[in-house]
């Protein structure tokens, strides 16, 4: 008798997103040019902003880091809800009731923009409707879902109040949101860039941004030296590399999640699924080949503060085991999400003093419709001049509530101390690590990181961040050093994998130059 084989995690992280759709070959820039808007960042917000814009005919170019759609937009779970969790009562109670409305008006336009764009183009791209839920398996959490459904009906939101779920285990409460939709997000990214690009758009790519020159016509500097200058610049690079005096790096924080796409034999449930309470348990299915996968996430911590990372997509593969029949993983990856102080993005002017600068960061863990609205916001105040959702996303915004104010002062609190942790922590000396493993020593004074690859090649770095000198902790699942104040994210070569740092890691790649110039002991 065969026995079937026990599933188990995939070796490597691989977002199914980017390894099921054909890899971009957008060309690179390599000359000064002109054009009425460029975008810096070509994610969700940079190819919707770019599609939009040139809708109004306005010249746009698009430069990307890497390759568009390989950054957070890859790695999504991809669900297009105006259901964020528990947040029109927070934004009720913060900013009040008109910025619950608007924010709920945005993201429910956003479902209805995308399902329009993609019916008007043609786009294939596993588009469908199906309701959004949030669960809970806490009393603590009973009376909150039961404030946030009556809220989000006073604001014209299709919800309801439940006490149980379609899901294989027992809840103590959840709420269901209408009307809401799931995609494949690449396939119809790639269409909008495509249509764009074919329509005399520009998108250049392996083109990275290092600085702004903010005149009265701004011009963003590439790293090879080429400018683009434009009438208005859009920041969607994520973290925003370039802050202008806006502060953005205390007004955000980054957090990491986790995803494994597993086959299961039940037919999963009509619906998205999510847990009001932590560590997070996020559900959906997605259609693969002639049947479907379920995309398990969740597990989310501060960036640089999740310790062995590999255990978390253990806990999610075991959520998995506990609750369905797995035949097998095929993919998992993690994402990093930007984080706001109140929950809200920051989407329009960077700051009031750089009137031909805008800015789209801080989507948390709702980057697809708030992703959108960034776009359709971002037009709208650079093709007229105004939006009507502009006030609750608002950069500038100043809400002074406690709840808020707490947050900031922890999360800067928490910065602070990750700073100096970093630079007074008793590191040990210099010793060689196990094959795939990395160490954080003390080498003659300095703090170093040490990585040994598969072919028992050492790779060492400097693992202060070059962003703002925070110090870099080792991530296990990734073999990435992450910074924990700020979310930037390097190989163990040293090269950024992830923003805002626009300098990779000093670094040392030649062994055998290494031992000759007794940089080792």
């Amino acid at each position: 008798m065969i026995m079937a084989k026990k599933p188990e995690l995939p070796d490597n992280t691989n977002p199914y997103w980017i390894a099921s759709t054909e890899e971009t070959n957008y060309p690179t820039l390599n000359e000064d040019i002109n054009v009425d808007v460029a975008i810096i960042g070509g994610g969700i917000v940079g190819i919707s902003s770019a599609y939009l814009l040139n809708q109004a005919g306005l010249k746009t170019a698009v430069i990307e880091a890497d390759r568009i759609l390989n950054g957070t937009t890859g790695h999504t779970t991809a669900k297009i809800t105006s259901q964020h969790g528990i947040i029109y009562s927070n934004i009720k109670q913060q900013m009040g009731e008109d910025s619950a409305r608007q924010y709920a008006e945005a993201n429910q336009s956003a479902i209805q923009h995308i399902a329009e764009t993609i019916s008007i183009n043609g786009i294939n791209c596993d588009f469908k409707w199906c309701p959004a839920f949030v669960y809970t398996c806490s009393d603590e959490y009973i009376s909150k879902l039961e404030e946030e459904t009556q809220v989000a009906l006073s604001l014209g939101i299709k919800a309801s109040y439940l006490d149980s779920v379609p899901l294989p285990f027992a809840v103590k409460a959840a709420m269901r949101f209408e009307e809401q939709a799931q995609f494949h997000p690449l396939k119809y990214l790639k269409a909008l860039a495509q249509i764009f690009t074919s329509e005399g758009g520009l998108i250049y790519e392996n083109t990275e941004a290092v600085d702004i020159e903010h005149n009265d016509r701004p011009a963003v500097v590439t790293r090879k030296g080429n400018k683009i200058t434009a009438e208005k610049v859009i920041i969607a690079s994520h973290f925003p590399f370039f802050d202008g005096g806006g502060l953005f790096f205390t007004k955000i924080y980054p957090e990491k999640s986790y995803i494994i796409a597993a086959q299961i034999e039940e037919q999963f449930p009509e619906g998205m699924f999510i847990s009001a309470e932590g560590p997070g348990r996020s559900l959906r299915s997605q259609p693969f080949k002639n049947g479907e996968i379920v995309l398990f996430a969740g597990e989310h911590h501060k960036t640089g503060h999740g310790e062995d990372t590999i255990v978390h997509y253990q806990n999610l593969f075991n959520f998995a085991q506990e609750n369905f029949n797995v035949q097998n993983v095929l993919y998992r990856w993690s994402t990093q999400d930007c984080m706001t102080i109140d929950g809200v993005p920051y989407v329009g002017q960077l700051t009031p003093q750089n009137p031909n600068l805008y800015v789209a960061t801080g989507f948390g863990k709702w980057g697809m419709s708030n992703g959108t609205v960034a776009s359709m916001i971002l037009k709208d105040l650079i093709s007229e001049g105004d939006n009507p959702w502009a006030r609750v996303y608002s950069p500038s915004r100043f809400f002074l509530k406690l709840s808020s104010v707490k947050s900031f002062i922890i999360q800067n609190a928490t910065v602070a101390k990750d700073l100096v942790t970093g630079k007074l922590e008793g590191l040990p000396e210099y010793s060689e690590p196990d094959k795939g493993e990395a160490k954080t020593v003390n080498f003659e004074g300095d703090r170093a990181g040490i990585y040994k690859d598969e072919n028992d090649k050492l790779h060492m770095v400097d693992t202060t961040c070059t962003h703002l000198g925070c110090e870099l902790l080792w991530n296990n699942a990734e073999k990435t050093w992450d910074c924990p104040c700020h979310g930037s994210r390097f190989s163990y070569k040293g090269e950024i994998v992830e923003g805002p740092a626009i300098y990779q890691l000093h670094q040392a790649n030649d062994e055998a130059n290494i031992v000759e110039a007794k940089i080792f002991k």
